[in-house]
């Protein structure tokens, strides 16, 4: 029986048994109350006392004998940081667990250091580590602060790092309920902590998700993707009647489809599918019949596009205007198209293309039966092809770590993250805005860089080595994410701001557009060039340092991929 149980039991029964004599006492005359009831408080009192210290013996006496068995079994010591709650529920996790010590622990609050916790003592501050380490036998040290400050993260990983001692941290709430298990398991200090990012909640259950996506047909472009394929998974729960994920690349297609395909909930379909090709692109959107459509499909790599601007300008610009022509032929209620920091001011072709295509989007506010919206945001962690894998697998080869420059910043933000707020930015699309993830300030590569070294197990410039290459054509030192006549406004959602979006001359620009693509169809990478610049975008024409290597013959008119808008460029 627990020891709430058992106190409710004596109270009870000492209740019943008070109740009962004096009843007999009134109801029965002349009969004699022959036990006081002061006798009867005072063994209600020496019963609970007595059950309490036998519970403390029984505990007293079991972590003992733990303690005398991990002594003779030689287990790990672990010194435990931060001395509040989870700092409890690990020490007594150590206990059962049976092969890791628990010597004590430490804590920055000067009023806990010398109290006993959990049965532990608080040996004093956390400054105090690179001594206590060696003087206990330390081999391990555990974080007991679920969401750790970045210093104090950084500060008790460089002492541990120097003194040989592995470190792990409890997990938050969300990640235990994520595994669905009742106690935390301790795990690694992670690339994420050492960002120090709050993560943001997912909210499938939101009243304005549910509207704007439960029960909805939702058309997924660039579903191979690491967005892409995190978007089908976080939508999938979200109710919606069908999924379609459709991707050019066959083989991150099937992926996403495959981890989607075991979830029955899901009702996934795939289709391999080219946006730059009208006609195929009509008959998807003729059988599927989408209500909602979140664009994701885009190149992105900015030096790979650079010296193949055409293709960036036929899938970023004539892939965007294709899938607007047909989501407004069929009847889409809303559209999504996830933009980019690199849109804003554009030095590269990938940039430039990528805001030629969100202009494309922002002119379709006169359409009042579809709800379009671009949704900005920076890098996101270990995409395909990013900063994080590349970083990795150099240091698993041993460096160096390639870096283009030492001050280069960009806004990071965990994949996850990045597509809730996505997802929730599209239940604000309304014709008028660009909304702005809020992405905190921007991190110094160099510094994220030494921070994946020292993540290894391994020194920055010691061990690994950190190589400055210089910038890539079209790659710029930090990005913005909104130009400097742009005012950020709040919205519902905390983390996401909006920009308003300024008319421009659609019909100028229609045939500007026009001409940009039939230049890229035709392979003409000079015409390109000038037609982007002629665009007023804030992008100057930079020829790259190894220019297109040759003219492509005309491949498709431009006039014949398309419908609507097409028309309307001519």
């Amino acid at each position: 029986m627990s020891a709430c149980g058992m106190r409710w039991a004596l109270a009870c029964s000492y209740a019943v048994f008070s109740l009962t004599l004096v009843t007999l006492r009134y109801a029965i005359p002349g009969a004699v109350l022959r036990i006081p009831l002061g006798v009867i408080l005072a063994e209600l009192l020496l019963s609970f006392t007595g059950a309490a210290a036998a519970r403390v013996a029984r505990r007293i006496l079991y972590e003992r004998i733990v303690a005398r068995n991990l002594t003779r079994r030689k287990a790990v010591a672990v010194l435990l940081i931060g001395a509040g709650r989870s700092g409890v529920n690990a020490a007594n996790q150590l206990r059962v667990a049976g092969n890791l010590r628990p010597v004590g622990f430490l804590d920055d609050d000067p009023k806990k250091t010398g109290l006993l916790v959990a049965g532990l003592k608080v040996l004093g501050t956390v400054s105090l580590l690179s001594s206590l380490v060696p003087k206990y036998r330390v081999e391990q040290v555990i974080l007991c602060i679920p969401s750790p400050p970045r210093e104090l993260l950084r500060r008790i990983w460089a002492a541990c790092e120097l003194l040989g001692v592995n470190v792990k941290i409890v997990p938050t709430l969300e990640e235990i309920l994520g595994r669905k298990i009742n106690t935390p398991n301790f795990r690694n200090i992670e690339m994420n902590d050492l960002l120090g990012r709050k993560p943001v909640e997912k909210s499938a259950d939101n009243p304005a998700m549910v509207a704007a996506y439960a029960g909805k047909r939702i058309l997924i472009t660039g579903a191979g993707g690491s967005i892409g394929s995190e978007l089908a998974l976080q939508l999938s729960k979200a109710g919606p009647a069908a999924l379609l994920l459709l991707d050019k690349d066959e083989n991150g297609l099937n992926d996403t489809f495959s981890h989607l395909e075991k979830d029955a909930r899901a009702r996934a379909s795939a289709v391999v599918a080219d946006l730059r090709f009208g006609e195929r692109l009509r008959g998807v959107l003729q059988t599927f019949r989408p209500e909602v459509v979140v664009h994701a499909a885009a190149h992105k790599h900015v030096h790979l596009m650079e010296i193949n601007p055409c293709e960036a300008i036929t899938d970023n610009v004539t892939g965007t205007r294709n899938l607007i022509e047909q989501s407004l032929a069929f009847g889409v209620s809303r559209f999504v198209q996830i933009s980019t920091d690199k849109a804003v001011n554009p030095t590269s072709v990938m940039g430039a293309s990528k805001r030629v295509g969100d202009m494309i989007v922002e002119a379709q506010g006169r359409h009042a039966k579809t709800l379009f919206c671009c949704v900005r945001f920076g890098n996101v962690l270990g995409s395909r092809g990013s900063v994080i894998p590349i970083f990795q697998e150099q240091i698993q080869r041993g460096g160096p770590l390639t870096l283009t420059h030492r001050d280069a910043q960009r806004f990071l933000m965990n994949i996850p993250e990045a597509v809730c707020l996505l997802i929730q930015a599209g239940t604000l699309a309304n014709n008028r805005d660009i909304f702005v993830l809020d992405m905190g300030p921007p991190v110094l590569i160099h510094k994220l860089a030494e921070d994946l070294i020292e993540l290894s197990g391994l020194r920055p410039n010691q061990d690994v080595r950190i190589e400055i290459t210089g910038l890539k054509p079209g790659e710029r030192i930090s990005e913005v994410l909104m130009d400097d006549i742009s005012e950020l406004r709040p919205t519902s959602i905390e983390k996401i701001k909006a920009i308003s979006t300024g008319a421009f001359g659609f019909e100028v620009f229609a045939q500007r557009v026009r001409a940009l693509e039939r230049s890229a169809w035709e392979g003409d990478t000079d015409e390109v060039y000038r037609h982007l610049a002629s665009l007023n975008i804030g992008y100057r024409s930079q020829i790259p340092a190894r220019p297109w290597p040759a003219s492509a013959s005309r491949v498709v008119p431009v006039a014949a991929v398309g419908g609507t808008l097409a028309s309307e460029l001519s």
